[in-house]
C-alpha cells in the first residue's frame, strides 16, 4: 500500500454541469496529484449557459459533512467556494478555527459568469467578518475586489485594484491575489498582493471564448500547491500555469460557455507516448 497523496478538503456548491463548483474543485485537485474532500454548501440547477435555481444546505448539515471526514483523514489545505447564506459562513468559520496551521484558500464567489447573484450584503459582510481573518488567501476578480472592498453600494468602479486590495488586506487575511479577466488590458494579468505592497504579477495571453469555473480552477490549484508543501508564491504561479492550460485546452461540451479540461496534461502524455513509439 502506497501513503495517501495530499488531502485537500473544499466547501463548494455542486455544478450538475461539471465545469464549475464542487465538481471542478474535484477534477482539478484530482488532477494536480491531490485527494479532494467535499463538502456541499449548496444545490445549483444549471448548465453551460446559467444558473437556474439553488438550494442553500442548511448550516447544521454543513458542519456534520466537515467535522466527519476530519476526524477520520487529516488535511493539508482548505478550499471555500460559494457559500449561500451567512449561516453557512459562520458554520465554516467555527470548522476551520479549529485547524489555524492549515491554509486556508477562499475564493469570494459573488456571482455567476453570466452574472447570476450568489451572494447579497449580508452573507459579504459575514465572510469579512468571519472568513478574512482565517484566509491565508484571497483570489477575487477584480469586480469582486472592488465590490467587496467598498462595503456599501457605492459605484465598484471608483477604487482601484491596489486601494481594493489594501482594504481586503486590512480585514486579516495574508494574501490577496485580483484576477485581471475582466480588466480592458492586452494580457491577462493577475497580482499578488501582501501587506507591503505587490507580491508577485503575472501576464497572460487572453485566449478566446468565454469559460466556465476558470476560478473555481485557479483558487483549487492553489489549495492543491500549497497541500503539497509550496510557497505561496510559488502556490500562486503553478496554479495560474496549470489553469491558462486548462483554459487553452478547453471544450465546449453544450450551448453555453466553454469548460476547463482539468487533465490536458493527459493529452500531453499520450501524444509523447505516441511519437516515443515510432522507432519501433
Amino acid at each position: 500500500m502506497s501513503l495517501p497523496p495530499p488531502i485537500v478538503l473544499s466547501f463548494a456548491a455542486s455544478d450538475p454541469s461539471g465545469g464549475a463548483g464542487i465538481q471542478a474543485d474535484i477534477l482539478t485537485l484530482a488532477g494536480m496529484g491531490c485527494h479532494p474532500l467535499t463538502v456541499l454548501t449548496a444545490v445549483t440547477v444549471q448548465d453551460t449557459t446559467g444558473v437556474e435555481d439553488i438550494f442553500v444546505m442548511d448550516a447544521e448539515w454543513v458542519i456534520d459533512q466537515a467535522r466527519t471526514v476530519l476526524q477520520d483523514m487529516p488535511v493539508q489545505a482548505f478550499k471555500i467556494g460559494m457559500l449561500g447564506s451567512v449561516e453557512i459562513v459562520a458554520a465554516i468559520a467555527e470548522v476551520i478555527s479549529d485547524y489555524p496551521d492549515i491554509p486556508l484558500v477562499l475564493d469570494p464567489v459573488l456571482a455567476s459568469s453570466r452574472g447570476d447573484m450568489f451572494a447579497n450584503e449580508e452573507v459579504i459582510s459575514a465572510m469579512r467578518e468571519m472568513l478574512f481573518s482565517q484566509a491565508t488567501i484571497i483570489t477575487p476578480n477584480s469586480f469582486e475586489a472592488r465590490r467587496i472592498a467598498l462595503d456599501h453600494e457605492d459605484d465598484p468602479e471608483i477604487l482601484g485594484l491596489k486601494q481594493s486590495a489594501d482594504q481586503l488586506l486590512q480585514w486579516g487575511c495574508s494574501y490577496v491575489l485580483i484576477k485581471g479577466a475582466h480588466e480592458n488590458t492586452p494580457q491577462v494579468v493577475n497580482v499578488l498582493y501582501d501587506v507591503n505592497g505587490i507580491v508577485r504579477s503575472d501576464a497572460w495571453q487572453r485566449l478566446p471564448g468565454s469559460f466556465h469555473g476558470s476560478g473555481c480552477t485557479l483558487s483549487s490549484a492553489i489549495a492543491a500547491s500549497l497541500a503539497h508543501g509550496m510557497s505561496i508564491t510559488d502556490s500562486v504561479y503553478e496554479a495560474q500555469e496549470f489553469t491558462w492550460h486548462t483554459l487553452k485546452a478547453g471544450f465546449r461540451p453544450g450551448m453555453g460557455q466553454y469548460i476547463p479540461d482539468r487533465f490536458f496534461w493527459m493529452e500531453s502524455d499520450n501524444l509523447e507516448e505516441e511519437a516515443g513509439g515510432s522507432d519501433d
